[in-house]
This record gives C-alpha cells, structure tokens and sequence, in this order.
C-alpha cells in the first residue's frame, strides 16, 4: 500500500500546482475537486501548509459515517464510495487534521485516494508516496 507524505512543508511556496493536479484526476480544470489544501500561515513571510490525509489506522471519518460511505483502507486511509454518501459532512467534521475536502458542487466530500498524481506536480519536492505496510 501506498500512502501521500508531506516530506519538508518548509519548501511549499503556495503554488498550489498539487491542488490542481489532484482536481484533474476527475478531469476538471480548477482547485473544486482537489483531496490536498494548501494554505496561507502568513503568506511569504511565514509559508504555506499542506493539509493531506494522514492514513490514519483507524479513520475518526470513518466511525462518524452513517451510510458506511467510508470503510478503512488496508495500510491507513479510507476507500469512498460516493453512491452511499448522503452528504451530511461528519466526515470533514471528525478529521482532526482538517484534511476531508468538500465538493460543493456534488455536496459530498473529496477523499485522497493516495495515488501520488500529485507528487509529480510539485516543483519542490514537498510532497512523496511511500510504501506502508499492512
């Protein structure tokens, strides 16, 4: 299994290409459908973050879902199925790490899959894939 690292938040200047990249997985241009968050903590002076999924081992999204929506994915994360989801938001409100994105448009969260599209998107270097065990 393969899990999304962030490797040195210290070299995120903003660009926010990640995000971009990660919306283009659904084949749409923008940031509406991207799974990663980057986000001012006080602009060039003080940097940016990059909120991803964690991989938790036993996903809080997870516990707080009433349709089963969400179900834990062998190695840490969670597999989404989309066709159960009724849209009720527990899931972005039970991460601690604010990493559940929303898609207003569908009105159902954006779960990162891990597939590291991403990571070949970011020109420096802040984001890998790394192999996790069962």
């Amino acid at each position: 299994m393969r899990r999304l690292v962030v490797t040195d938040p210290e070299l995120c200047v903003g660009c926010m290409s990640c995000m971009f990249a990660c919306s283009r997985r659904f084949g749409v241009a923008g940031l509406a459908k991207s799974a990663i968050y980057v986000r001012s903590i006080g602009g060039v002076e003080r940097g940016f973050t990059v909120i991803v999924c964690r991989a938790c081992k036993d996903p809080p999204c997870v516990v707080v879902c009433p349709t089963n929506a969400l179900r834990k994915r062998k190695g840490g994360g969670v597999i989404f199925d989309c066709g159960k989801c009724i849209g009720c938001g527990n899931c972005v409100e039970a991460c601690p790490f604010g990493a559940v994105q929303w898609d207003f448009e569908e009105n159902k969260p954006v779960i990162c899959v891990h597939c590291g599209y991403c990571v070949n998107y970011c020109p420096h270097g802040v984001l890998a894939i790394e192999e996790v065990g069962e």
